[in-house]
Formats: structure tokens, C-alpha cells, sequence
């Protein structure tokens, strides 16, 4: 078996065989990180990122908890809790945590939309604030997981975060 493999590894067919591998070490990679807690780069994030799958629009219907790949070192102004996707019009970009601990809406950014956009030659699921300049694509970790990258434009695109099904 090994020669086979060795052969189509050669031949540019590898592939065929580790896919279903590679795509349960890259969840693993991923979870791993988030219990890790830990600061990651974009540069260590985005070639993980560009191999994951897209996802639709349905599929981010409903509410996710957010988190970010900083370590816990940058500041949380706003008490960040995750985005509410209600439909492909109606979106919450920003939940939060108030003071009495319930999850609100922060809408001193507005609402936003969803659609279908593709980024990095991939076409996948994207929010689109209605008064910003914001865009965050996102890709598939598993049913209950995507990760995220924020497009402020006149900024690089590098920001990562991870939102988890509720």
C-alpha cells in the first residue's frame, strides 16, 4: 500500500486518499487553538482559513457566540458576546453583554445583510453592514463552528475570529 501511496503522492494524487484525514486535522488544528486561548497571526491563520470549506447562507442562520484569536490581549470595549442571523436582511453584526450579564444588541454600528460572496476564490456566506464598510466572510470548521475574517475597508484584511452555534 505504501508504494501506491508513494506513487500517487508522485503522480499529484495524494490527495485522494488524505482528504478525510486532512479535514479532521484541520478541525483538530482549529479547536486547538480556541481551548489554547492563545494570540495566532494572520499569518498562521490564513493559510489554515483558505482551506477550509464554505458555507450558505441558511447554514448561519441563528445565534453565535464569538470569540477572537488574540490571546485575550486586546481590549473589549464593548463586551463582545457573537452575531445574530435572523435572516439574509436581518442581521445583528454585534451582540453584547450588559452589565445585568443578558445578551443585547449593540447597534451603534447598525444592522447588516447576508449574502453570497465570494472571497479568495472561494463563494461563501458573508455579513455586510448597512452603514459600515465592514465585510466578514466566513468558512466552515464543522456544523457548529466557523471562523471568521473581517474586511474593514482601507485596512488589512486580518482580522480572525471564531463563532460557535448556540
Amino acid at each position: 500500500m505504501r508504494a501506491i501511496t508513494t506513487t500517487l503522492a508522485a503522480l499529484g494524487l495524494g490527495a485522494l486518499f488524505s482528504t478525510a484525514a486532512s479535514a479532521d486535522d484541520l478541525q483538530q488544528q482549529w479547536l486547538d487553538m480556541i481551548a489554547s486561548g492563545d494570540a495566532y497571526s494572520a499569518d498562521t491563520l490564513m493559510p489554515l482559513y483558505r482551506q477550509l470549506e464554505p458555507v450558505d447562507t441558511d447554514f448561519m442562520t441563528g445565534t453565535w457566540k464569538g470569540g477572537k484569536f488574540d490571546g485575550g490581549q486586546e481590549p473589549d470595549p464593548i463586551n463582545w458576546y457573537g452575531k445574530r442571523f435572523t435572516s439574509l436582511t436581518d442581521v445583528e453584526p454585534l451582540l453584547v453583554t450588559n452589565a445585568a450579564g443578558e445578551v443585547v444588541t449593540y447597534d451603534r454600528l447598525g444592522g447588516a445583510q447576508m449574502r453570497m460572496v465570494e472571497f479568495d476564490g472561494k463563494v461563501s456566506a458573508a455579513l455586510i453592514y448597512d452603514n459600515q464598510p465592514i465585510m466578514d466572510y466566513f468558512r466552515r470548521v464543522n456544523d457548529d463552528l466557523v471562523i471568521g475574517l473581517g474586511d474593514i475597508k482601507g485596512k488589512p484584511t486580518d482580522f480572525f475570529f471564531y463563532l460557535q452555534r448556540q
